[in-house]
This record gives C-alpha cells, structure tokens and sequence, in this order.
C-alpha cells in the first residue's frame, strides 16, 4: 500500500493518510483482514508523527474501516462495500451542501462552483 503526502497545507496530514487508506479499501486493494503496517511503521515510512498515524488509524477505525487488536496490530475490516460506498456518499452529499452554501453566500454561480470542481477533480488524478 502506497501512501503520498502532499506538504501543500490544504489538507492535514492525518486526513491524506486516512483517506489514502480508506480508498486502498474501497477499491480492493488491500484485502478484508489484512494487517496494516504499526502506527510507528507507518510513521516511520512518511516520516510524521506517531501521533499523526493514530489519529488516521483512529478515524478510520471510528469509520468502520478498520479495527485493532491490542498487542498484535491494526486489520482490515470486513466490509459490505455497496454499505460502505453508501456511507461515503452521505459524506460527500454533506460536503456539497456545505459548499453550496458557502458559494450561494457570496454569490458564486452554479456555473463556476461545477468549473472549480471539475478542475479540482481533474487535478486529483495527477
């Protein structure tokens, strides 16, 4: 599992690892009970904070992404992927509304939100 961190302060670091992860999941590519590398492993390979891994690792344990046994380490969560894309959904349709919101507020129109999206999407597969 590939992990890029990118140091450009849009978005912080513990949130690019857990999404990083949370998609390796979604898309299959790292398999229902696989172990993930220790929050000192992981640490260690990004060079960040212990800290920083296990506020990931807890988020996405929080998520339902993962679960941890005490003293052996950090697993896959078996998942009901059809569940699992549902819930990613609400948590995008969320986002939108919220940045809906923000545009109507200084009066964006609808036009430009879709560009600065289509732009950011793009971007993303870079």
């Amino acid at each position: 599992m590939k992990i890029l961190l990118k140091n450009s302060g849009e978005q912080p670091i513990y949130e690019q690892i857990k999404q990083q992860i949370k998609e390796n999941i979604l898309k299959g590519y790292v398999a229902p009970g696989e172990h993930l590398p220790s929050m000192r492993e992981l640490a260690h390979d990004l060079s960040v904070s212990v800290i920083t891994t296990k506020r990931a690792y807890e988020d996405l344990e929080k998520d339902g992404f993962v679960f941890t046994i005490r003293g052996k380490g950090t697993y896959v969560k078996e998942q009901d992927s059809s569940i699992l894309k549902e819930k990613q959904f609400m948590v995008i349709e969320t986002m939108a509304k919220s940045i809906s919101k923000e545009a109507k507020t200084i009066g964006m129109p609808l036009s430009e939100l879709q560009e600065i999206l289509e732009m950011i999407f793009e971007e993303d597969d870079e």
